[in-house]
């Protein structure tokens, strides 16, 4: 709760990653509750969650979400003028992607 007492911010707080919480955060970018993120993890530490780590970047770039994973680059979000002012991502449209099967992917990769 540093965050919020130094701030002044309300922040949400999720269950642990290894518990679930990478999950519920990527569940909420997915439903547009989440405009941005600052995800910190130790890159000199393995994670046994690795998989659900690359998965909640995966679903933040898909989705259009900046993410600060360092302090510089939090320091840079949290500075930006565009954090007080209305900014309307823009979105891939993956209608296409999800109507394709994995099979027609593949042969336009393979091409």
């Amino acid at each position: 709760m540093l965050i919020a007492k130094e701030t002044g911010l309300e922040v949400a707080r999720f269950k642990s990653g290894p518990l679930g919480g990478d999950q519920q955060v990527g569940a909420k970018i997915a439903d547009g509750d989440i405009d941005f993120m600052i995800f910190f993890w130790d890159p000199m530490e393995p994670h046994p969650h690795d998989p659900d780590v690359k998965a909640l970047l995966r679903i933040s770039v898909v989705w259009n979400i900046p993410v600060a994973c360092n302090r510089a680059t939090a320091d840079f979000l949290i500075s930006s003028p565009l954090m007080n002012q209305e900014y309307e991502r823009l979105l891939v449209d993956y209608e296409s992607y999800r109507k394709e099967s994995a099979g027609e992917r593949l042969d336009k990769w393979l091409d």
